[in-house]
């Protein structure tokens, strides 16, 4: 199959390429950086064509609601009109699980408007909502890091590896349209204190973490929000031999 992958040139849009590539299908690499634009549609009606599938795993690091929430509104929309005229028969979608329960987060608002309108949108369609990814919790430590002192929510979250999830991605794309797919997360639920404390371990780095719920995750996203449904596909990368590539490296 021809296959486009918008966010081509991030670690997910990238990793899903390759897989994509390893299976045999052609990929079309989707991003501003090779001379696609998403918000304006440069470019794109080129890059689609004969496209029969599209993976959709773009991400926007903006803070603000109404700035997230227009940017994967344009995008999607951008995409989803782009889609209908080339023929494409499979929009496949990266989400987040949990985005349903929490409402004060910009990103997860973001991604609500970009889940719906690729359900009332003119293409068929696979939303695949995975967890969050092992290295997580030093990145949210690393946003509050100060002096060697870092805030952290005490998340509960069940991480996947980016590996994983664009396996999963790749195997969905290539099939039939399935709606909204079931939850993808990895083997083990982990504490995010607990994790940030042995990536930077791991990494050699010394860190004084503070459990706070005062921060970007409020109380809304404690307990088993950010836990995957029972019916989940579980990937197979653990955090511990994702901490030990850490060490190697």
């Amino acid at each position: 199959m021809r296959i486009a992958i918008a966010g081509a040139t991030g670690n997910i849009g990238s990793l899903t390429a390759a897989a994509l590539e390893r299976a045999g299908h052609e990929t079309v690499r989707i991003s501003r950086s090779l001379g696609v634009d998403l918000t304006t549609g440069e470019g794109l009606d080129d890059a689609l064509t004969g496209v029969e599938a599209v993976v959709d795993a773009t991400n926007h690091t903006g803070t603000e609601r109404s700035e997230t929430v227009a940017f994967f509104g344009t995008t999607t929309r951008t995409l989803l009109t782009a889609e209908e005229k080339a023929g494409v028969r499979h929009h496949v979608v990266l989400s987040i699980v949990g985005i349903d329960t929490v409402d004060g987060n910009a990103h997860y608002a973001g991604k609500r408007e970009q889940e719906r309108l690729v359900a009332e949108g003119p293409v068929p369609w696979t939303i695949v909502r995975a967890t969050q990814f092992h290295d997580f919790a030093a990145m949210v430590a690393s946003w509050t890091e100060r002096d060697g002192v870092a805030a952290i929510a005490p998340l509960l979250v069940q991480p996947i590896a980016p590996a994983d999830v664009a396996d999963v991605l790749a195997e969905v794309a290539a099939g039939e349209p399935r709606g909204r797919y079931r939850d993808v997360a990895g083997p083990e639920t982990q504490d995010l204190v607990d994790m940030a404390r042995r990536t930077h371990a791991a990494r050699g780095r010394e860190v004084r973490l503070v459990p706070t719920w005062s921060g970007l995750f409020g109380p809304s996203m404690a307990g088993n929000v950010l836990l995957p449904g029972e019916d989940a596909r579980l990937a197979p990368t653990t955090f511990d031999a994702w901490l030990a590539e850490q060490r190697q490296g």
